[in-house]
């Protein structure tokens, strides 16, 4: 079929903009409207509410949004895919075909099942499934399709393969339609939500509208949103989501690898991104495995340390906490948030964040957190917390695995019961990363490097580098991704060699133990660093203070460091006139 699938999206997360279904439907002409509400995190969430109650295991938000606004759906033809079904896409189906019975409504529900696998060790255990299921729910003529763990771009190659008529061979096609489900699937991200030049933007980043993906037949795209609702859609805010939760070029999926270092990107006019030149490759024969388990109880508590003597008192608590409840488990993290002659509390005063992780709740419960309290007339001058005693609550730890496809029983529960099984690709072959990679500290990965000069010597001036770049940054399970983007071709030049994993070291110091791959995106003027292991056991373990990275990117745009004077408004720093 020819023409342009409209595909929008109007969920990113389990919490997001809650009205945003309703904002998608009035606000223009759509053929698709997709939410995406799983990610790790919630993968947890869902497996907690499980084993409270066997028929949950769905995002119950889903179903409020879609009460409001099914029938509107319904009248405008605007088909809808969501991946909110969680653990149990067969549970919400059901709830869908009743919520449309109370409200006198006729709709054809069909879910895509077979992700979750069984590991009697583990509290949930999902296989990524790719996009055919969905374009098989779509094909029999279904209005609605849940499914549980796909790709999150699968929400949106699924009816481009419906309505295009797509095999698994059309690989450039799907590779095209992959970078455009990424784009959207993290909502309102790619139209200048939690971008780096927000205050550039014409509402000064207040309210985003959420995004359309222009599909065409050859799996080209343009990136938009409706007219008249808040952000932008740049280059620069279609660039950063790219660079979103992706390691190198090759974007592993269960359909296609899609090569990122092919992606062209250029103004189509006001708020249109066109998206073009992506090619694919075979995919992997494996599928990656999302697998949670409950890792044991956490607890915290956090001392106000104020005034003098701050690693002295810092030094107190631990050993008194030590000595009241063991050393095992424990981790202090002090935030050195004071400032020298202050003239207030709060300006004058650190934070020492203590965390306890035990399988013992009772440990890790309130023997932890009353041991602090008691401490309060008996420790370092001035000590009070910020926190009252509590008890301890479960966490959960993330890994991830692989299975062969051909292992996964993807099946399309078609709207009138019947199961379709989808067969796993014929053409499979192992990915880059194993074919041809040796572990080493870093890699670029962009094809053979370019024969290029360093950048010759000028004179420089002191400035945050955010002055010259983006950058976005987020986690994939245990691993962080960052990604930054030059403005201009002069300032990329600069960039490229500049910005090495040993200068990340010097410029983030927490990023100095563990290993990172450098990736160079030149066609986005980008480089990427997959910094293995930051963040431990994933979100729901990790005591960091921004244990999903997510403001890594910016962290990085703050340091101050010398900037090419010709690139940067202002003078040369002093004495660097002739550098």
């Amino acid at each position: 079929m020819t023409g342009v699938l409209r595909v929008g999206n109007a969920s990113g997360f389990y919490g997001d903009r809650f009205t945003a279904w309703r904002e998608m439907l009035d606000g223009g002409e759509l053929d698709v409207l997709t939410g995406d509400y799983l990610a790790e995190l919630t993968m947890l969430i869902l497996g907690r509410d499980r084993l409270r109650d066997p028929g949950l295991g769905y995002a119950k938000t889903f179903l409020r949004q879609l009460e409001g606004c099914l029938g509107t759906a319904l009248d405008r033809g605007v088909r809808i895919v969501t991946n909110a079904g969680g653990l149990h896409p067969a549970g919400l189906a059901t709830a869908i075909a009743a919520l449309a019975d109370r409200l006198g409504l006729s709709v054809r529900v069909a879910h895509v099942e077979g992700d979750a696998l069984p590991r009697p060790d583990a509290l949930t255990a999902n296989a990524y499934l790719g996009a055919f299921g969905i374009a098989a729910c779509l094909d029999a003529g279904a209005d609605v399709v849940v499914t549980g763990r796909v790709t999150d771009a699968s929400l949106a190659v699924g009816p481009a393969i419906a309505r295009f008529g797509w095999r698994p061979d059309d690989l450039d096609r799907l590779a095209g339609a992959t970078v455009a489900g990424h784009l959207i699937e993290c909502g309102a991200q790619v139209t200048g939500g939690n971008f780096s030049f927000f205050t550039e933007l014409p509402d000064g980043g207040h309210r985003p509208g959420f995004p359309i993906a222009e599909i065409h037949p050859d799996g080209s795209s343009v990136l938009t949103k409706h007219p008249g609702t808040g952000g932008a859609v740049t280059v620069e805010t279609v660039t950063a989501q790219l660079l979103y939760e992706v390691a190198g070029p090759d974007y592993l999926g269960p359909d296609v690898v899609t090569r990122l270092d092919t992606v062209r990107l250029r103004q189509d006019g006001p708020d249109r991104v066109r998206v073009d030149g992506v090619r694919g490759t075979p995919p992997p024969a494996t599928l990656k495995v999302g697998v949670n388990n409950l890792g044991g109880f956490r607890n915290s508590m956090t001392f106000v340390l104020c005034g003098l003597d701050i690693p002295a008192k810092a030094a107190l608590v631990r050993g008194q906490v030590e000595a009241a409840v063991g050393a095992d488990g424990l981790e202090f993290t002090l935030a050195r948030t004071d400032h020298p002659d202050a003239a207030d509390t709060e300006t004058a005063s650190a934070l020492l964040h203590v965390h306890l992780r035990d399988g013992d709740r009772a440990r890790a419960g309130r023997a932890f957190s009353a041991a602090a309290v008691e401490l309060a007339l008996a420790s370092y001058p001035g000590c009070t917390l910020t926190t009252l005693p509590g008890d301890a609550t479960p966490y959960g730890v993330f890994t991830a695995d692989a299975v062969p496809q051909a292992d996964v029983p993807h099946v399309a529960v078609l709207p009138d019961g019947t199961r379709l099984a989808v067969p796993p690709p014929s053409r499979t072959v192992a990915p880059a990363a194993e074919r041809t990679l040796a572990p080493t500290a870093e890699r670029t990965l962009a094809g053979p490097a370019p024969a290029r000069a360093a950048p010759a010597p000028g004179p420089t001036r002191r400035g945050p580098l955010g002055e010259l770049v983006g950058a976005r940054s987020g986690d994939k399970g245990g691993d962080a991704n960052l990604g930054v983007w030059a403005r201009s071709d002069a300032t990329w030049g600069w960039l490229r060699e500049w910005l090495t994993v040993d200068r990340l070291a010097e410029l983030l110091p927490e990023t100095a133990a563990s290993t990172v791959e450098r990736y160079e995106l030149p066609n986005l003027r980008a480089v990427n660093f997959a910094i293995r292991g930051l963040l431990g056991q994933g979100v729901a373990a990790s005591t960091r203070f921004d244990p999903q990275a997510k403001a890594l990117g910016e962290l990085l745009r703050s340091r101050v460091v010398d900037l090419p004077a010709a690139l940067t408004p202002g003078p040369p720093a002093a004495g660097e006139a002739d550098r």
